[in-house]
């Protein structure tokens, strides 16, 4: 399969607390059916999640585990981080190329940080990226408020053409796998 979802960040101690993620339930709702379409034509499914050596995201808390209403299946893989590039440090880059995949979808927490980085360096790394448009969030800022930061990135990054691969910003609804 030449196109796997991955699904960065969706952690508990970062959408459970008030004040949410911008449209959070509405985010998770669309990463499950990513995610349901995916498994339905055999393309790889992974969950990346953030840790700390302490505090919140301390690997195996409860507020490390995913976000509650992710539908996760035993088929899927997961992959620990520790910065906003999900390749680096990690076994991401070997996991997907050993499953052939050319192209990644992007959705998940936090637009400006985890899905920009892991965005731009798939991108660099040679892998097409599709940003789900509308399945990436974060929270407001004082300079933004978090759906104008969405939009921001949702223009931007498909506008980077150096890497070579296309970044394009396609709405979940509109993605097909296979």
């Amino acid at each position: 399969m030449s196109t796997a979802l991955l699904v960065i960040d969706v952690q508990r101690d970062l959408f459970d607390p008030t004040p949410r993620p911008f449209e959070a339930d509405a985010v998770i709702q669309r990463i499950n059916a990513l995610a349901d379409r995916a498994r339905g034509v055999g393309a790889p499914v992974v969950y990346i999640q953030h840790e700390y050596p302490k505090g919140i995201l301390l690997h195996g808390s409860e507020g490390w585990q995913l976000a509650r209403g992710l539908r996760p299946a035993p088929t899927d893989a997961f992959v620990r981080k520790t910065t906003p590039d999900s390749f680096l440090r990690t076994n991401l880059q070997g996991l997907l190329d050993g499953q052939g995949v050319k192209t990644v979808v992007i959705c998940g927490y936090a637009s400006e940080f985890c899905v920009d980085t892991t965005t731009r360096r798939a991108a660099a790394l040679g892998y097409g990226v599709i940003l789900a448009a509308d399945a990436h969030t974060t929270h407001d800022k004082s300079h933004a408020s978090a759906a104008r930061i969405r939009e921001h990135h949702n223009a931007t990054l498909p506008d980077i053409g150096s890497f070579g691969p296309v970044i394009r910003a396609v709405p979940a609804a509109a993605i097909v796998f296979g």
